[in-house]
C-alpha cells in the first residue's frame, strides 16, 4: 500500500488510535521489516474497538497483531 494511502488510513475513530498509531508509522514503521509492514496494514483494517481492546489488554489480540500492538502501546 502507498504511504499516502496508509498516512489517511490512519485517521481513525479514536483521537487516542489516531496519536499511537501516526507515532508508529513516523518512528517505525519505514525501518521495520516488510512483513512487520503488512501486519500494521492489516491492524488498519480492524475495528476501532477491537484494537482499543486489545491495546489496552482487556481482550488478548489476534497473534499476528500482538508485537505490533505492544509496540503500538509502548510507543
Amino acid at each position: 500500500m502507498d504511504p499516502k494511502q496508509i498516512r489517511w488510513r490512519l485517521r481513525r475513530g479514536m483521537r487516542e488510535l489516531d496519536v499511537l498509531m501516526q507515532r508508529y508509522f513516523d518512528e517505525r514503521y519505514f525501518d521495520a521489516p516488510s512483513d512487520e509492514q503488512q501486519r500494521f496494514v492489516a491492524l488498519l483494517e480492524q475495528e476501532d474497538p477491537d484494537i482499543w481492546r486489545w491495546l489496552m489488554g482487556y481482550a488478548e489480540p489476534p497473534t499476528e497483531f500482538a508485537d505490533i500492538l505492544k509496540r503500538l502501546h509502548d510507543a
